[in-house]
Order: structure tokens, then C-alpha cells, then sequence
């Protein structure tokens, strides 16, 4: 009994270091490519396209895309809700605001997995590949564009508070000094990220 429930422990260990890790690579690079990819809208419709058909023309794209793009965030994301709702407060040890992140980043984790799920079915599987007028014509909508703020805000900090966690776990920031200079880091990561990602966004309700 105590060896299976040791190998048990061990296996959650190891299933918790590889979904911290995945959350940073591959699935953090591709919100940072998605993101500046996004903020070429800002030169015009042309740079948007141009940046978009780049992509397509990669060899090999659809294995890419599932090897190292939807593999990594089924897993990521399953196990992060996993996680979000068996996962309890420790108040006795941590104080408010480290409990708050903890709350925050389950929270937009599960906002941030239906995000992307909609997301990639109303462009990457709608049959054809995202244009800026296909981008223009569904931000169009009030409550699409909302939806995606929303859906930015989101993954963005679990992004950036994701990485502040990564540190610690990972034995990069031991120290509490380290720890705080990384979260304001963090922090400041989230703040340009979002910003970023609101303001492609609004770029692209307005026509070409």
C-alpha cells in the first residue's frame, strides 16, 4: 500500500512539473507568436495577411499545429481544470494575496481554456484561414469583441502569473526577495501582454 500510494504521489509530482512546463513551452510561445502576430494589424490589413500566409506557408504546418500547439494545450488545459477544482485555499500558510493569485490563476485558466476553445472554432476550423476581414467582420460583433477582451485579459495573466509560479517550482527564484522582484516582473509582463492584445483587437474594428 504505502509503495503504490508513493508511486502515486511521484506520478501527480511528475504530471504537476509537466503541466507547469508546458504552460511556458510550447503553449506560452505560441500566446506570445499569437500575440505579435495579432499586433502586425496595427501596420494595416496588408501587414496582417502578409503575416498570416507566412504562417500557412510553414512545411509541414498541420503536424506543428497538433504535435507542438494542440497536443500541448488539450493537455495543459485538462489538467488545469483538474487541478482548478480539486485544489484548496491554504490561508494558514500563505497570506491573502498569495491565496488571491492562487484563486486568479485558477480562475482565468478555466476562462482562458474556453477562450481558445472558441477561438480557434470560429477561425483556425472554420474552414479557412484567418484574414483581416474575417478578424474585422467577428469583432464586429459586440459580444464577440468583449468575449475576446475578456479572453486576453484572461490568458495573459495566467501567462504571467503562470511564469511567476513556473520560477518557484522550478527552483529558478528560491529566495522571498527573488520570488517578489519576479512577481512585480511578472506583473509588468501582463500588464504590456494584455495591453498588447486589447489594443490589436481594437485595431481590427475598424476597416481596411
Amino acid at each position: 500500500m504505502a509503495v503504490a500510494q508513493a508511486q502515486k504521489k511521484n506520478l501527480t509530482f511528475l504530471w504537476r512539473r509537466l503541466h507547469t512546463l508546458s504552460g511556458v513551452i510550447p503553449v506560452g510561445l505560441f500566446l506570445l507568436e499569437h500575440l505579435f502576430t495579432n499586433s502586425t494589424v496595427l501596420g494595416g490589413p496588408a501587414a496582417y495577411n502578409e503575416a498570416v500566409d507566412a504562417i500557412q506557408s510553414l512545411p509541414f504546418l498541420h503536424v506543428i499545429e497538433f504535435v507542438f500547439i494542440f497536443l500541448p494545450i488539450t493537455y495543459h488545459g485538462v489538467w488545469g481544470l483538474y487541478v482548478a477544482f480539486v485544489s484548496g485555499y491554504n490561508a494558514g500558510q500563505y497570506s491573502f494575496g498569495r491565496n488571491m493569485l492562487f484563486a486568479l490563476q485558477r480562475i482565468t485558466g478555466v476562462i482562458t481554456f474556453v477562450f481558445i476553445i472558441f477561438h480557434l472554432w470560429t477561425t483556425r476550423f472554420s474552414g479557412n484561414a484567418p484574414t483581416f476581414d474575417m478578424v474585422h467582420n467577428l469583432v464586429s460583433n459586440p459580444a464577440y469583441f468583449w468575449f475576446m477582451v475578456v479572453g486576453v485579459v484572461a490568458a495573459t495573466f495566467h501567462f504571467a502569473n503562470g511564469l511567476w509560479s513556473f520560477c518557484i517550482h522550478w527552483g529558478i527564484t528560491v529566495g522571498a526577495r527573488a520570488q517578489l522582484v519576479t512577481a512585480w516582473v511578472t506583473m509588468i509582463i501582463f500588464v504590456v501582454l494584455a495591453g498588447m492584445g486589447v489594443v490589436s483587437l481594437i485595431a481590427f474594428t475598424h476597416t481596411a
